[in-house]
């Protein structure tokens, strides 16, 4: 296929050369309306190219086809047999990817170290999750991907299961023998879907780990805004196989995904796979050198342990994506929210991720020598400076078998059961009825219709007494949980 081509990026170029007038959405007619103060900071070009595609560029059900094109490419540069963009971002991707793989009533097997929107998707969508636990890394105190025998021990004990969700990389880089858990799940013919929102750019190197579709995985879902080079909310499925039919994902997808879909996106991963097509293995390539670079630098400052292979070795991950740079500063006396807050603050440096043990930055195809110069710079700094940090209470980090609740009722029961608020002191015992997700990193400790235990409310309050963001709790401080009211 023709990878110079970009058919949307055209198609919006072609409307721009005509002058169109449209009078329909976007009320503010391409930049005509638009408050100065907003295109003083946004640009006016983000309004002239922001175009509904219906009735303006194309609309994946009209004739002309702009769209499919598009995507048509994709699959066809990432070696899928069909992709689709998402306008929705990843978390309703992936809500829509077990949408068309299992439906309510039925079981799907879970990595439990899933991002919430896994377990929205488990209560908007009404499936019965079978979790399969994560590979705890007690010494770092990090969850990394489930092995292909937890799989196959589970579809034994659910051989009535629709299939697997499986997330890798993690927001640390750890990633899953891919092959291994869908040869298991193939041999008992059901489809393994790949979260994969950190591996958009996993297709174009071979020095990056594996690929969930030349892995043989059924559907892979990715966040091109993560490690790509597309605008925030870019996603896209891509499927391979007959275990998930094409029309069935279309059909899903347009249950839940919006009728006014951004053309912005669609451009964006329109440009992002062309330029990845004519030079992604040179870009990839620039790029795990200056990681190596930078993990060589950061290793040999006092206070700091960088993530790297060695997990491999350790037999904790199948792979590892050398492009995130890992960080745990426990030895410096401070958590890896501190350093965030620090290097925010005293080095206007934004670090891609952060928790109680550790920092992440995300070395991508766009750094260059400044901003490696800028990390490397301010991380020096921050070890200079650690001793200048406040303490705070620490976060009293559980045993990894502490996090493995009881599942007592369904998600979707316990979240629209009858409830009531109880005092964190007396919330042991009873079944959560919401989601507790302390941000970073946004995995639930809790999910709706389990168990709540001492250790588990100990430990999520310490991390609240530290900095943790609880974002879905109805009480974010924590002194009180929403809970299944008793009958």
């Amino acid at each position: 296929m023709d990878h110079s081509r970009a058919p949307v990026l055209e198609a919006l170029e072609e409307f721009r050369r005509r002058g169109d007038v449209v009078f329909g959405p976007p009320g503010h007619k391409q930049g005509r309306g638009a408050d100065p103060r907003v295109t003083d900071v946004l640009g006016l070009d983000v309004f002239r190219s922001d175009v509904l595609s219906l009735n303006g560029l194309d609309d994946r059900r009209q004739s002309r086809g702009v769209l499919e094109q598009a995507q048509e490419l994709m699959a066809d540069a990432v070696g899928a047999e069909h992709a689709f963009f998402s306008t929705c971002g990843s978390s309703l991707s992936v809500k829509t990817a077990m949408l068309s793989v299992a439906g309510p009533g039925e079981k799907l097997l879970l990595s439990r170290n899933a991002h919430k929107a896994v377990i929205a998707a488990v209560i908007i969508n009404g499936v019965e999750p079978v979790w399969v636990h994560p590979k705890f890394d007690t010494e770092r105190h990090l969850a990394h991907p489930p092995e292909p025998e937890d799989v196959r021990r589970r579809l034994r004990e659910h051989p009535d299961a629709k299939g697997m969700l499986l997330i890798t990389p993690t927001d640390w880089g750890t990633c899953a023998d891919i092959r291994g858990v869908a040869d298991v799940c193939h041999a008992a013919d059901v489809p393994l879907i790949v979260d994969e929102a950190w591996g958009a750019h996993l297709p174009f190197h071979p020095g990056l780990p594996s690929w969930g579709m030349d892995a043989d995985a059924d559907l892979v879902v990715t966040s091109v805004h993560k490690m790509g080079g597309a605008i925030e909310q870019s996603s896209v499925f891509h499927l391979q196989h007959d275990r998930v039919a094409p029309e069935v994902l279309k059909q899903r997808e347009d249950l839940l995904g919006t009728t006014s879909a951004s053309s912005l996106i669609y451009g964006a991963l329109d440009g992002w796979r062309r330029q990845m097509a004519e030079r992604g293995h040179e870009l990839m390539d620039a790029a795990l050198h200056r990681a190596e670079r930078v993990r060589a630098v950061l290793r040999e400052l006092p206070g700091l342990r960088v993530m790297g292979h060695e997990i491999i070795e350790e037999g904790l991950a199948a792979e590892f994506d050398p492009l995130k740079i890992v960080v745990d500063v426990r030895d410096l006396g401070i958590s890896g929210m501190q350093a965030t807050e620090w290097l925010r603050v005293h080095r206007h440096v934004d670090m891609g991720g952060s928790d109680t043990c550790r920092i992440t930055a995300s070395i991508t195809h766009a750094d260059d020598d400044d901003t490696e110069k800028i990390l490397v710079d301010a991380v020096r700094s921050l070890v200079e400076h650690a001793d200048t940090i406040e303490r705070r209470p620490p976060v009293h980090l559980p045993e990894p078998h502490v996090l493995e609740l009881e599942q007592a009722m369904l998600p979707r029961a316990a979240f629209f059961a009858p409830v009531e608020h109880v005092p964190a002191e007396h919330a042991a015992g009873r079944i959560a009825a919401e989601t507790i997700s302390p941000y970073p990193p946004g995995v639930p400790v809790v999910a709706p219709g389990e168990v709540i235990t001492d250790e588990v409310v100990d430990y999520l309050r310490s991390g609240v007494a530290h900095g943790f963001l609880i974002s879905d709790a109805a009480d974010p401080s924590l002194n009180s949980l929403r809970v299944v009211a008793r009958t």
